[in-house]
């Protein structure tokens, strides 16, 4: 029989798949038959069809079948589902058998072996005899067979085979060992399929047939029998919507049983069995809450129904499994793609069936009582080794009445049980399933359900002796109890966690528990904390503590031997206890007075102590530990003699500490590593209690930020009181060492804006005023680092005024040293800054120096700075604008004709605030050359105030180039400048312009007139024209003159040329004015027939337009004639 009644055995677990049984395979000596049971059974895929293959022998023998019953009148139910009908019907009672027999349709021993496969088939069939499992034969061939209808003698042998082994057509199958034999066992797979389906469709028909003979009064377990293999045959046949029908059906009719004592285990068995069989086929049919509705059902139906109280702890025990089975499922769905959420995940039923289970452990000590011996015979144990029916009692298997038939035999049989009780590792099952819970609960993020529940771990891993572990998971979840503050969940915990520490003799852990037990945390009245302060004291005695109470005593006496050998090993006297992750009786709290100290000054330390004991605490040493080691021994109190330090409880005690700084350490932080304080002493045990950093513990930060609040609301209030409040006390846990505060001054002298390119000078003057001589005096100026790499670059800085620097000048100079300083005297320096590109920049004057200076009656030698920043913009100076224009009417040019003059016209407007003084300027031309002998400067010694403009003109002509090139550089225009405030002496900035590229022409005709400055109405204004043919052609020219109002002419008004190249042809006209003022000059048209390049208004720009005409009859002055 199964181990308990109330498991689930694996018949009814597994997925129910048809049986086939496959005969006449020598699959351990034929290679053959080997590959095909491969084919069948290695590597099956989720879409192959749901059958459960086995490999036996042709004379196997199966399950007898038992007379057909033809009448119910008299039969009276002995049970309601025997223990070995699934499993028959899953592994002994095929659907199918297959017979596997070698033969091809050519094999020449064909009559001879057609009579033995006869036979084979013959030998199946009488050990099935009375089933309706199908017989089918499959023939092993070596040849392909050719397709339906074309091998004729394959149809004759096929048809004469199925009558002698009196097989229909559709039971003979042919199967070919090639290539491609996993494809023919999959269509062999597909075909043994339809004959299971038909055989699990006839057992239905079978079962069913039997209703009509039944009646409700005698017949009730059979409706729930036949219910029930109707279902099952359904689930053989795939059909689960079916099978949850009839499963349903058989659960109704299983809760309309009468039940009394004798039965009721069997009517909670099989509900249980039809219960998981809906719930899974509901979850397979991804219906979770149908599920889910039925379990709910079940439960409130059955957890009413205990049967014996003698027996209550079964109850407990089935109703655990049902949970524990339901949140199997439930898992099992999930990983199959189920969507689960924080209120409905299997946790949940996991820890129901721990309850229960806990439920079953407490019942089993009530009533299963020690001392009585096992009753002989064995009633538990039946003649066959298993039960006929499930849930039935094996000394009284097959009863069906209300009484049991013998009293003794029940009372026997109880009590075998209470002692097969007794044996069973109840802890075990506690722990397993709060562990599947804890699991589940961390899977979909539930902490507190999970820290709940490994408590409930760990009171049962202490029920069980196994401290070490309940240890382990109760410090675990104390961190959590801690950090959100359930006091009275943690004192029990703590509770918990002492008893297990004393029974392990761990004398680390029961300090430490013992320690918080009597914090401020703990909820424990008082005569508790003195009985735990009281044996904590006894511990730092190297004695023996007394036995926690509600420890169990037969372990008591195990633990005071342990206890006794560990304070004889000298080793564990020392002991260290990190207080920061607990919230201990004793609390410390230290700050730096200030959050910096310079060099110069003592640093100032407060360590505050507070005791939470019933009585004064005692103590031999308090030490503070720094992240630079060289301090500690400055900070260290300890006990003179006999006399120990103590502390009152409820009172808040300081100790004060002071030490300096090392100059080394001047920029630095002075951390607070730890605090030290020693308890006990060395003769018996010492404790040394180690806070990280600058002290407090789990609960400090919380109550901080509370008395923040408190204080806020309360106002000033807390001012007025005398004594310190320890919760508001901060902690200052690190300091930074600054340098002595300098005792100089540094003034800056300089005008802004700084000029591009001009060596601006910044007057720097020290003085000293300091008591004593300042040694070793260094400046460091420049650009002050961290500011945009490309001002590096473009920034330079030198000492040296007397020349411009070049870009090989730093931006920033470093120690530059000026010697010493003595109290009073100034120092002068001036610093020059060259800047070659516009925008602002930060400058730094970093004046460094060493003092010699005293501090606690210590010599220590402090090094000064002083900084002084300021931030300069950078302008440009000037503005120059570039542009060509025409010899004769100042006309811009766009482009430059070769060989002719032009000019070359640059504006320098002021944008500087200072005057400049431009001293001259010249012209590096590249490819242009000078109209005029000598280049020279018209902008010497001129001053520019902001906002004025100075000009300059330059008569250049472009020669004949060889290449081809129509764009040339024209060269730079070079500029020397200095401020107009500056020293004669100051060196002179050149600022270069690059001058605009020019486009080159060519034209073939150049013309150019010769005309007076000025003409007279009605007198005679000669005017000669120069053509010039610059071609290496004879060119024509054809000329004509507008008429003009403003003028009458002589000459030919249309005339025709030839021009020989290189060569210059005159035309001379008279113009008679005829108006007074500007008036504007006859326009001459001239075009060139044999050059297509040229056109009249490019010709034009060459000539004169307007000429000033003079009135007639008086002389006019020069006044006049400008103004007009």
């Amino acid at each position: 029989m199964a181990s308990y009644q109330w498991e689930l055995p694996p018949e009814l677990c597994c997925r129910p798949m048809a049986f086939v049984a496959l005969t006449g395979l020598d699959v351990v000596y034929n290679a053959v038959h080997r590959a095909i049971w491969d084919a069948f059974c290695a590597n099956r895929r989720a879409d192959r069809v749901p059958i459960s293959f086995k490999v036996l022998p042709g004379d196997h023998e199966y399950p007898k079948c038992r007379t057909k019953r033809t009448s119910y009148e008299w039969y009276i139910p002995k049970g309601i589902l025997k223990t070995g009908w699934m499993n028959k019907h899953l592994n002994l009672v095929p659907a199918l058998v297959v017979l596997f027999y070698e033969l091809d349709w050519d094999d020449p021993q064909w009559k001879e072996k057609q009579s033995e496969c006869a036979t084979k088939v013959e030998i199946v069939r009488t050990s099935l005899q009375g089933r309706n499992t199908k017989v089918a034969v499959v023939l092993i061939q070596k040849k392909t067979p050719l397709p339906p209808g074309e091998d004729l003698v394959a149809s004759e042998r096929a048809s004469a085979l199925c009558n002698v082994c009196d097989l229909s057509g559709k039971s003979l199958f042919v199967l070919p060992h090639t290539d491609h034999l996993v494809g023919y066992i999959i269509r062999l797979e597909n075909a043994f399929y339809e004959h299971a389906q038909t055989y699990y469709y006839t057992e239905i028909r079978r079962v069913k047939s039997h209703k009509e003979f039944l009646n409700k009064t005698t017949h009730q377990l059979l409706f729930v029998r036949h219910q029930f293999k109707i279902g099952f045959f359904s689930e053989l046949k795939q059909d689960t919507q079916n099978a949850l029908k009839y499963y349903r059906t058989a659960y109704s009719l299983v809760h309309e049983l009468r039940a009394h004592e004798t039965n009721m285990l069997e009517i909670k068995t099989m509900a249980g069995f039809i219960n998981y069989k809906i719930c899974r086929l509901c979850f397979q049919h991804n219906t979770p809450l149908d599920a889910i509705a039925q379990f709910r059902k079940h439960i409130d139906l059955c957890k009413k129904k205990i049967g014996s109280a003698e027996l209550a702890f079964e109850h407990s025990a089935w109703m655990s499994k049902q949970f524990q089975s339901f949140g199997e499922l439930f898992d099992e769905a999930i990983k199959l793609g189920l969507t689960a959420i924080q209120t409905q995940n299997p946790g949940f039923y996991y820890q129901q069936a721990s309850c229960y289970s806990q439920d079953r452990k407490q019942l089993a000590q009530q009533l299963c009582q020690a001392g009585t011996s096992y009753p002989s015979p064995d009633l538990l144990d039946t003649q066959s080794g298993g039960l006929d029916f499930y849930g039935q009692r094996p000394w009284r298997q097959g009863h069906q009445s209300i009484d049991p038939p013998d009293a003794e035999k029940e009372r026997l049989g109880v009590l075998a049980l209470h002692i097969k009780e007794r044996d069973v590792p109840h802890s075990e099952l506690i722990i397993a399933l709060l562990s599947n819970a804890v699991a589940q609960f961390k899977k979909y993020k539930c902490p507190r359900m999970k820290s709940h529940l490994m408590v409930q771990m760990g009171e049962e891993y202490y029920h069980a002796n196994d401290y070490n572990k309940a240890l382990k998971l109760l410090d675990y979840v104390m961190c959590d109890y801690r950090t959100e503050r359930w006091w009275g969940l943690l004192t029990a915990i703590l509770t918990i966690a002492l008893r297990c520490a004393y029974l392990m003799a761990s004398i680390k852990d029961y300090i430490i528990y013992c320690m918080e037990l009597l914090g401020r945390a703990s909820t424990l009245k008082e005569e508790q904390k003195l009985r735990i302060e009281k044996n904590l004291i006894k511990v730092l005695m190297n004695e023996v503590p007394d036995a926690e109470p509600e420890c169990d005593p037969s372990c008591v006496s195990a633990a005071r031997s342990m206890w006794s050998d560990r304070m004889v090993l000298a080793g564990s006297n020392e002991l260290t206890v990190e207080m920061q992750d607990y919230i201990p009786f004793l609390q410390c709290k230290s700050r730096f007075q200030s959050p910096s100290f310079h060099v110069d000054e003592s640093i100032q330390l407060q360590v505050f102590l507070r005791a939470d004991c019933p009585h004064p605490l005692s103590f031999n040493k308090l030490s503070v530990s720094f992240s630079n080691q060289e301090y500690n021994q400055w900070c260290v109190v300890e006990s003179s003699g006999q006399d120990s330090m103590t502390l009152l409880p409820g009172k808040t005690k300081c100790y004060n500490f002071s030490f300096v700084a090392k100059t080394e350490d001047v920029g630095k932080k002075i951390e607070m590593t730890g605090i030290e304080m020693m308890v006990g002493s060395n003769s018996s045990r010492c404790v040394f209690l180690s806070w990280r950093g600058a002290g407090g513990d789990a609960a400090s930060a919380h109550e901080a930020l509370q008395a923040s609040r408190s204080s806020r609301r309360c106002g000033r209030g807390l001012e007025a009181r005398q004594e310190l409040d320890w919760d508001s006390l901060t902690m200052q846990h690190s300091t930074m060492i600054i340098s002595r505060i300098p005792k100089i001054s540094v003034q800056l002298s300089h005008q802004p804006p700084v000029l591009i390119n001009e060596m601006y000078c910044i007057s720097l003057t020290v003085q000293s005023q300091e008591d004593s001589i300042a040694k070793d005096v260094k400046l460091t100026t420049g650009l002050k680092p961290g500011q945009d790499a490309n001002l590096g670059q473009t920034t330079h800085v030198t000492l040296n005024g007397s020349q411009v620097c070049d870009d090989s000048a730093p931006a920033l100079l470093p120690e530059v040293p000026l010697g010493d300083l003595k109290p009073g005297e100034k120092m002068e320096r001036c610093v020059y800054v060259r800047c070659v590109s516009n925008g602002p920049r930060v400058f730094l004057f970093h004046v460094a120096y060493s003092i010699d200076t005293t501090v606690e009656g210590r010599h220590i030698v402090c090094k000064c700075h002083k900084d002084e920043t300021v931030t300069i913009e950078t302008v440009v100076p000037f503005e120059v604008s570039v542009k060509f224009a025409s010899i004769k009417q100042f006309e811009p040019l766009d482009q430059v004709e070769l060989d002719i003059p032009y000019l070359l016209m640059m504006d320098i407007l002021s944008s500087s605030p200072w005057p400049l003084l431009l001293t001259s300027s010249s012209l590096q031309l590249l490819t242009m050359t000078s109209n005029t002998p000598q280049l020279l400067s018209q902008l010497q010694e001129v001053v520019l105030q902001t906002g004025e403009c100075a000009s300059e003109c330059f008569c250049l002509r472009c020669p004949p180039l060889n290449n081809s090139n129509n764009t040339v550089a024209t060269g730079q225009y070079l500029i020397s400048w200095r401020r107009k405030s500056s020293s004669p002496d100051s060196p002179l900035v050149q600022t270069a312009v690059t001058l605009p590229h020019v486009i080159l022409e060519s034209v073939p005709l150049y013309i150019h007139a010769d005309l007076p400055s000025f003409g007279r109405v009605r007198e005679s204004l000669p005017v000669r024209y120069h053509i010039e043919n610059r071609t290496p052609l004879v060119q024509e020219v054809e000329m004509a003159v507008e008429p003009s109002d403003a003028f009458m002419f002589s000459g030919l008004k249309q005339v025709r040329l030839r021009i020989l190249p290189g060569s210059e042809q005159q035309i001379l006209y008279n113009y008679y004015p005829l108006m007074a003022g500007y008036q504007t000059l006859p326009q001459l048209n001239i075009s060139m027939p044999r050059c297509s390049i040229s056109n009249t208004h490019a010709l034009r720009r060459f000539l004169p337009q307007r000429i000033f005409v003079k009135p007639q009859g008086r002389q006019l002055d020069d006044g006049f004639i400008a103004a007009a």
